[in-house]
Parts: structure tokens; sequence; C-alpha cells
């Protein structure tokens, strides 16, 4: 897509470094297999391994603790790149990232840090998300699942849905209540009473492993008790937020690259003697699509800069993700309009995205969750159930 503002201009070298070698890995290794991993329902294994040796997995941990030692901007900057082959590729980073390392180094102890963080920059331990469940999504206050102490540890009874990569997972992050409060807890596949399945019959993130996960009984040690989460719910969200700022620069790479191709197609496509992109309707989607791509990635850079200041807040990150959200599924429906039938064909990569875009316009706060968040913000009054 043209750099219109010269945005590129906003970016150090570093920054544009990063974002071009990624781009060309994702060329060279996963782009041509995004479509059949799509259709068939999988995420290769092989890509953890690749996605590892690129330094993917450990985007923002320190250099010294096996990861990239990466800045906010630079971290936005790969997540719109993955994003621009499939959402789910992103998720599975996202995770990995923000919703995974991010509480051990946040909340862990420095035994926990020490030990799960380089394994899981290196691949060697794949991590996942478990807070949402079957009656508790966009009110994280009312879940269900419990922790009781007992000698030793801790015993956690309850079921997550919803949560990627649980099939794959080698340690599940599980918030659940105890008689202080939610809490965290590093869970192993390996702890007596956990189990986890994939979902299936899924129309969107089809490449992205999603599960169910249920803990009968589960015994963890205190070890695997997360000692920075006795603040409560709050640090779950913070993990949240974390996740939320990478979706919001993601997305627009899904937005910017059915732009592209709904562009070239208007442009090589003839109809009554002459090509789609010379028609005026053809050209006024187009244009709206573009100026709305351009204003959000500057909304978005914006962010990342203050996010590195350590100035951006939770309220400006769901103003970010609520607006990238929404500009990239209208992208993408505009987008598959355009190319008429052949929109739908998995062919060319639009309808993929779109159906993607859909689930990610839900998870991680629905837009209608964000409105309320940025609302409380401009009013001062909550209009949550509180």
């Amino acid at each position: 897509m043209e750099d219109f503002l010269y945005q590129d201009t906003c970016f150090t070298e570093d920054e544009r470094l990063i974002r071009d070698s990624v781009s060309q890995f994702l060329a060279d290794n996963i782009r041509s297999e995004i479509m059949s991993a799509f259709e068939a329902g999988t995420f290769p294994k092989k890509w953890i391994s690749l996605l590892a040796k690129q330094g993917l997995l450990g985007i923002r941990l320190p250099v010294e603790m096996g990861g990239l030692g990466a800045s906010a901007v630079q971290y936005g900057l790969i997540c719109q790149e993955l994003e621009r082959i499939d959402s789910g590729l992103r998720s599975f980073v996202s995770v990995q990232n923000s919703l995974c390392l991010f509480p051990i180094w946040r909340y862990g102890s420095e035994e926990q840090k020490k030990y799960f963080l380089p394994k899981m920059a290196s691949g060697d331990l794949i991590g996942c998300f478990g807070l949402t469940e079957p009656n508790s999504g966009s009110d994280p206050a009312g879940l269900s699942t419990t922790a009781k102490k007992v000698s030793g540890g801790w015993q956690l009874n309850g079921n997550k849905l919803w949560i990627t990569n649980a099939s794959i997972a080698d340690l599940a992050i599980i918030w659940a209540r105890t008689t202080d409060g939610i809490r965290g807890f590093l869970v192993e596949k390996s702890f007596a009473g956990f189990t986890a399945k994939e979902l299936h019959h899924k129309w969107a993130l089809r490449a992205s492993m999603t599960g169910e996960i249920v803990l009968q009984d589960c015994f963890v040690p205190d070890s695997h008790y997360l000692p920075g989460t006795e603040k409560g719910l709050s640090t779950a969200l913070a993990c949240l937020t974390e996740a939320r700022y990478g979706i919001a620069w993601g997305v627009m790479g899904a937005a910017e690259n059915c732009y592209d191709v709904a562009r070239e197609y208007c442009l090589q496509r003839t109809q009554f003697g002459r090509p789609l992109a010379g028609f005026q309707l053809v050209q006024q989607t187009l244009t709206d699509l573009f100026i709305e791509i351009v204003k959000t990635r500057f909304f978005n850079l914006q962010v990342g800069r203050l996010k590195d200041d350590k100035k951006a807040t939770f309220v400006m990150i769901s103003a970010a993700k609520l607006n990238a959200c929404r500009v990239a599924l209208t992208t993408a429906r505009e987008a598959r309009n355009l190319l008429g039938a052949n929109g739908i064909s998995l062919e060319f990569s639009i309808m993929r995205h779109l159906t993607n875009l859909e689930a990610v316009f839900t998870y991680e706060g629905t837009d209608n969750i964000h409105h309320l968040i940025v609302g409380k913000h401009i009013t001062g009054l909550s209009a949550f159930g509180d």
C-alpha cells in the first residue's frame, strides 16, 4: 500500500529494519502455506520453530532473557506484518508474548522468570491464557474457576473456553477465584487434573488452535503461584491491555492486504469495456478505505510512541483496538464486495481475513466493551453493571 503521508519517515532505521525483515521472513517461509493451513484448520508445528528462530516468541523480552528486547512500536510493526499474512498467525505470537510471557515477566517470581521465560522465547514451551469461561467473557470478574489453598499448593476446579493455543500449550496461565480474590497460576499440562481439547467447526481463525481447558481437582504447587497477581483482577486486565495493543496494529496488516488485493483486482478486472477501478462508485469505496487505513496507522503509531514513553493508558489502547478493528472489518467487507463472486474464493485472501476479523472484532474485549471503556473516560460515568 502506498505510503501516502510518508509515515516511513516517522520510523527509526531499526523500526523499519525489523518490519522489513519480518515481512521477508514471512514471505519466504509461511505466506505460501497459509491458505492450505486455513482451509485444513491446522497450525503447522514447524511454524513454531521458525517463529522462535526469528525471535518472534520473545519480542519484548530483554535480550539477557533470550528475547529481542524490542520496543512497543517495533512489536506493533511485527504484529502488523504477521496479520498481513493471517490473524491466526498473529494470534499465536500475540498470546505467547502479551498474554503468557508478559504476566510471568510482570507478576512472576525471579525463579519463575529464570525458568520459564527463556524456554518460552526459544519455543521450547508454548503458553496459553486461561481467563474466558463458558459463562464469563465480557465480565471476567464473574469467573467461576476456583483455587482452594491446600498443603503445599492449590487445588483448581473449573473450565476455560475459547483459549488460543490450549490444545498445543505446555503451560497455561490460569486465572481463578480464591478466598482473597482472583489470582494467577502457572499450570503445566502434565499436572494431574488438567486436560485440554481442541475446538472444531470454526468459521474464523482456522489457522489457529482454539481449545477448552478443564480443571478437575488440579493440584498446582506453591512454586507455580504468580505472587504479583495479589492485586487481583486488574493484573489479568493488564495482560489484556498488552494483547489489545498488538491487535490494534495487527488488524491493519489484514486491512492493508485486503485493500491491496481489491485495488489490484479492480485495476485488472474489466467490465463494460473498462477496468472496474474506472467506475465512480469503485473509486469512492477505494478512497474511503484508503483514507481510513492511513488515519488509523498514525493513530496506532502515536499510541505506540506513548507506550514506549510509559504514557499510554488502557483507555487509549481500548480506543486503538476499537478503531482499528472497526476500520479493518469494514475494509475487508467492502473489499470482498469489490471482488464480486471471486471475493469468496480462498484463492484471494480477503474472505479469509474477513472471517478472521469477525472474531478479532470480538476477542480481547468486544467492540461494545471498548465503547464503554472510552465512554466512561469521556463522561466520567460508568455504563457497566458496577
